[in-house]
């Protein structure tokens, strides 16, 4: 008989669920409980061994299902995973189900002998029954799933439901990277999400699935109606909301578009035309390269569908790990926001609608693992073919590449690494982003495809790597033997077969010019940023992960201003330890070597809650509650946890600490008070630290800048906030579209502020760091050097510009910018100031 676990932070919850079933079922099914976590403070959250050994107690060759609450116990489920045997891990199934009404309806399917997938079925459609008895309510869903090529499926349910519309800002609208970001939001929530674009008049669809979400066609200024059914629902909506205000984190404004080639050449012998995808000159021999060997796949029936299901989800957990693995390596080697396209491939492998249509044609007409799987992955890159929008079109790519990498997986064939010998032009009629983020710079000198497009994922991750890129080339290229002399032009988007001595020669010109361009700049770059009249100004950078670390020092920054901690305790079931945090301090104080890194503790409440940190009441407006400092120092357990793992990081290394969100003098007491306990501690426990770290705090709140003369008596350094500090001294939110432009650092009234935190930390001697948005507005840098700030930090890749910017201005002449400013009636008139008009 199949065994059931419960999976929940709450021990109360899975307990009562577990007396339900088991009244229902009369005791006859094995159902087993993995809930809340051995802390009395805190008792929410879920832990890796305890679902392990709840898994174990109920395991057998029937099978056992898998039930869980929220997004973390998901993640804590997986891991215990990996502490079976693959035979056992094969018995074990993951379900989606809602938790209660899912493990009744999966007790009462296993008590009456069903097997495993059976069970899972009752589990996942437990809503139907409570769906049809509030049928008189509200407002009737008609939801699209993608189907056969036989027959359709549509579910009606008339549930009560909320639902708010919101419009896309973002310059590409949903693609890949922002609807993952939707879809892992959705997916955390027990509530149903549904999704229509009023703009298209699109149906409405499943906010889980990555693909129907996608293929939405979702553009700028579209609008969108998000629904939502289910006890949180109010939350997951207000949860996407802000997404949509934040812009799903991208900035925009920091899109380069492609360069205008003005230079028109008549065309040379074996020349080829294509798209310039990514920038820069390529002379070498060429290698061709194939990412899948072309396969047949054969369509049979199979006779047990038990092994067949278990066959494509084995496949499907090896490609998340690949990907996984693939998806670090991109964060650490290439950027966080690169490797955010492999987050999508991720969705994909979990997009319930896609793995539920794979499931019912292996089920339902007993076929093969690899055909069925190939027949839905067909049809969904069906679906993104025939949107309209060319952009979103192109994100086929990307469902071709994860559909491959599970049918290699179920065909038993090894992955195909491109491994060179010598420096190459890779020549291939098509990279995935998987193929493209493997690459070596340092091998693979260029690359010339017969398909692809400059907004394509392998061209953004091409031009990320520095690797010139020519794509849609004619077909011949394929007929190219390997060592074929090849140069290519990724700027013009052209490439030439076996070039003529001339056309090598100004090609060959034009590469030295931008290596030696690109040299120049790099060197600018890691060169301190002194003024004409001779001040330097310091600039740091403002990160938030290793990764971040690797590009700022490759961007020239001068240290990190301002290191954001928040990263290592979102999105988990519980905080991280002191060894976890010490291992990350350790590398990214490594990366700088012994240049200055500030660490910000824990900064979280406003719009970064915690889930397993309960304030004890719910907050109407969170900016203003119990966020920042304090939060830690209601938690000061919490708190030293993360002091230790910074003091014990501090070796060697040249660490500061500093306070967010401090208000008054008795939190920057108290901060420092469990600063010294955690110094005590270790002293006694004979562990090293830094004895003279510098202590600093935020200045980004007003009542800060009120005090900030006593303030200077307690601290090391300041650094001023701009973000936080325009929204409170303007009373303008700045997650609210309505009132965000009323919180622009430029105000006069904020520049007052900033002024008089730099005059009273002067007088006392001591320094001031500026690390807001703001400092990255090369035009702005003026003013904030002349208001006496000694040190900006930036976004890594701001840091360039914002350096020369610095060293073509004097001080006398950003005192006297600054002084105008401070005379002006607004923002606008301030930004006139520098800003050309019109």
């Amino acid at each position: 008989m199949v065994g059931i676990v419960i999976v929940s932070h709450s021990k109360n919850l899975a307990l009562g669920v577990q007396e339900l079933a088991v009244q229902m079922v009369q005791g006859q099914v094995s159902l087993a409980v993995a809930a809340g976590i051995e802390d009395a403070a805190n008792p929410l959250g879920t832990d890796v061994m305890q679902v392990y050994e709840a898994i174990a107690s109920v395991l057998s060759d029937d099978g056992v299902l898998v039930l869980m609450d929220l997004g973390s116990a998901v993640i804590s489920t997986e891991m215990a995973l990996e502490f079976l045997s693959p035979e056992q891990r094969a018995k074990v199934h993951l379900c989606a189900a809602p938790l209660v009404e899912g493990t009744l309806a999966a007790a009462v399917a296993a008590s009456t002998g069903k097997n495993i997938h059976q069970v899972m079925a009752e589990a996942q459609g437990a809503l139907g029954a409570k769906a049809s008895f509030l049928g008189a309510m509200n407002c009737p869903l008609s939801v699209h799933t993608p189907h056969s090529h036989h027959h359709e499926r549509k579910t009606h349910v008339e549930v009560p439901t909320r639902e708010i519309r919101l419009t896309v800002n973002n310059r590409l609208g949903l693609h890949a990277r922002p609807a993952a970001q939707f879809v892992a939001t959705a997916s955390r929530f027990q509530a149903q999400i549904f999704v229509q674009n009023l703009t298209r008049g699109s149906e409405i669809v499943r906010g889980d699935s990555i693909n129907q979400v996608a293929t939405l066609g979702v553009r700028q200024g579209h609008e969108l109606l998000i629904s939502a059914i289910g006890g949180d629902g109010e939350a997951a909506l207000a949860a996407l909301q802000a997404l949509f205000i934040n812009n799903f984190g991208e900035d925009d404004s920091t899109v380069e578009p492609l360069p205008v080639i003005e230079e028109i050449l008549p065309p040379t012998q074996g020349e080829l035309a294509g798209i310039a995808a990514s920038p820069g000159v390529a002379i070498a021999p060429v290698v061709h390269y194939e990412s899948s060997t072309p396969v047949t796949i054969t369509e049979y029936n199979i006779e047990n569908v038990e092994v067949e299901l278990q066959r494509l989800h084995t496949a499907i957990h090896t490609a998340k790990q690949e990907i996984q693995t693939l998806l670090s390596h991109t964060s650490i080697q290439i950027g966080d926001a690169e490797a955010a396209i492999f987050d999508a491939h991720l969705l994909f492998l979990e997009d319930p609608v896609l793995l539920e249509a794979v499931e019912q044609r292996i089920f339902d007409h007993h076929l093969n693992a690899e055909a069925a799987w190939q027949i839905v992955v067909d049809e969904v890159a069906k679906s993104y073919r025939q949107l309209e929008d060319s952009y979103l079109q192109e994100r086929v790519d990307d469902v071709v590449d994860v559909g491959r990498r599970v049918l290699r997986i179920l065909l038993g064939d090894l992955p195909q690494d491109l491994d060179l010998t010598e420096p190459s032009i890779v020549v291939a009629a098509d990279l995935t982003p998987s193929d493209t983020a493997k690459l070596d710079p340092s091998k693979v000198l260029g690359i010339c495809m017969t398909s692809g497009s400059a907004t394509s994922h392998s061209a953004i991750i091409a031009r990320t790597l520095g690797i010139p890129a020519v794509l849609g080339v004619d077909a011949q290229v394929l007929a190219l033997e390997d060592g074929t002399m090849m140069a290519l032009d990724g700027e013009m988007g052209k490439a030439w077969v076996a070039p003529e001595a001339e056309t090598l020669g100004r090609l060959e010109a034009k590469r030295q010019a931008w290596q030696t361009a690109q040299a120049e700049a790099k060197a600018r770059a890691h060169q301190p940023a002194i003024t004409q009249d001779g001040h330097q100004i310091r600039v740091l950078a403002n990160i938030g992960s290793l990764a971040d670390a690797q590009l700022a020092m490759v961007n020239g920054a001068e240290g990190v201003g301002l290191l954001r901690t928040e990263f290592l305790y979102l999105d988990r079931a519980n905080a991280p330890s002191e060894e976890e945090q010490l291992a990350v301090y350790q590398a990214i104080a490594q990366v700088l070597h012994q240049r200055p890194l500030i660490i910000r503790t824990l900064d979280v409440g406003g719009d970064k809650p915690l889930s397993y940190i309960n304030t004890g009441i719910a907050e109407t407006n969170p900016f203003l509650g119990v966020r920042g400092i304090r939060m830690c120092l209601e938690n000061p357990q919490l708190f030293k946890t993360q002091l230790r793992a910074i003091l014990r990081a501090s070796v060697n290394s040249n660490i500061k600490v500093m306070w967010p969100m401090i208000t008054n003098l008795t939190e920057a007491r108290a901060a420092r008070e469990i600063f010294t306990q955690a110094q005590t501690e270790l002293r006694q426990g004979g562990i090293a630290f830094d004895e003279r770290m510098e202590v600093g705090t935020m200045i980004e709140t007003p009542a800060a800048v009120a005090i900030a003369d006593q303030l200077a008596k307690e601290v090391d350094f300041f650094s001023i906030g701009t973000n936080d500090l325009s929204q409170y001294v303007m009373v303008g939110d700045r997650t609210n579209p309505k009132v965000a432009t009323l919180a622009d650092a430029m105000h006069p009234a904020v520049l007052r502020m900033i002024q008089q935190t730099v005059q009273a930390a002067h007088a006392a001697k001591i320094w001031v760091g500026l690390c807001g948005e703001v400092a990255a507005e090369t035009l702005i840098a003026p003013i904030l050097l002349g208001l006496g700030v000694d040190e900006l930090s930036v976004n890594p890749q701001a840091i360039a510009p914002l350096k020369q910017a610095i060293s073509q201005l004097t001080i006398d002449e950003a005192q006297a910018l600054a002084k105008v400013a401070l005379k002006q009636d607004s923002a606008l008139s301030v930004r006139e100031l520098v800003y050309p008009i019109g």
